[in-house]
């Protein structure tokens, strides 16, 4: 079995050659992927309330449809750019932070590899198994907080399939996925918030500092993934021609103890 230890001890080797690629990466991760709404309203609530007051009927009716209409293109803008250019990348800067694990610390990754899923025979395979991914995680939300949390621990390793592999269909890269993390969603839910210390302590300095946390995170996750991998191939889950053999270096010496 796998340890955090273990796990953050890698990431700290592999960070100590790459760290500033690596902070560059999970910046671009944040940027593609992020869940908050920026900016605040133009002017007080008194003013906007005095304006609405001083509508007729009519022109209230068209103020309403035109916010709503703007709200509804907003909505539509930010969903096209995470599908569209949000998943493309955050696979290629999982397949980054793979490589990069796969180094052990001896040099680093590539940054080319976050245009990866951008290449012509790839790109709608990546949108079209990311896309089922969030769909169906949204679908278990819907269902209960709950079931959604688990299946987004059971679905997180979709991203790193796909890195590795992007033409190996939707469905075959959310099954391998629950089967990779079947019987560790608790300890990958321990394991993230561990990372917990760092961010608080992030926020000390004038909150910036959390960003400087992010890197390290993602390389552990990189680590996990590469365990569960070859856990998955030892146990005959899955082969290595499914990850298209794409390993810089052969599976790393001590991985039996973790077994």
């Amino acid at each position: 079995m796998w340890t955090r230890g273990y796990l953050k001890d890698r990431a700290k080797k592999v960070l100590g050659v790459s760290y500033w690629k690596a902070f560059l990466v999970s910046i671009i991760l944040l940027l593609v992927g992020a869940n908050g709404s920026g900016g605040g309203s133009g002017g007080s609530a008194s003013n906007s309330a005095e304006t609405l007051r001083g509508l007729s009927k009519e022109e209230l009716i068209i103020y309403l449809i035109i916010i709503f209409v703007v709200v509804i293109l907003a909505l539509i803008f930010g969903l096209a750019f995470r599908i569209f250019l949000g998943y493309p990348l955050e696979v290629g800067g999982r397949k980054f932070f793979i490589e990069n694990a796969q180094l052990e610390g001896q040099t680093s990754a590539d940054l080319n590899s976050l245009g990866f899923a951008f290449k012509k025979d790839k790109y709608m395979d990546v949108i079209k198994a990311m896309l089922y991914k969030g769909v169906l995680n949204f679908l278990w939300y819907l269902l209960f907080i709950i079931p959604g949390i688990v299946k987004s621990y059971a679905y997180m390793m979709v991203p790193y399939i796909l890195a590795e592999n992007p033409n190996i269909g939707y469905r075959r890269a959310l099954e391998l996925s629950e089967q990779m993390t079947y019987g560790h969603k608790m300890d990958i839910f321990v394991l993230k918030l561990s990372f917990i210390g760092w961010y608080l302590l992030g926020l000390m300095c004038c909150c910036i500092g959390t960003v400087f946390v992010v890197p390290y995170e993602n390389a552990t996750l990189a680590e996990l993934y590469l365990v569960l991998k070859y856990q998955a191939i030892d146990k005959g889950i899955c082969s290595y021609e499914e990850f298209m053999a794409m390993d810089i270096i052969p599976p790393r010496q001590g991985f039996s103890e973790f077994q």
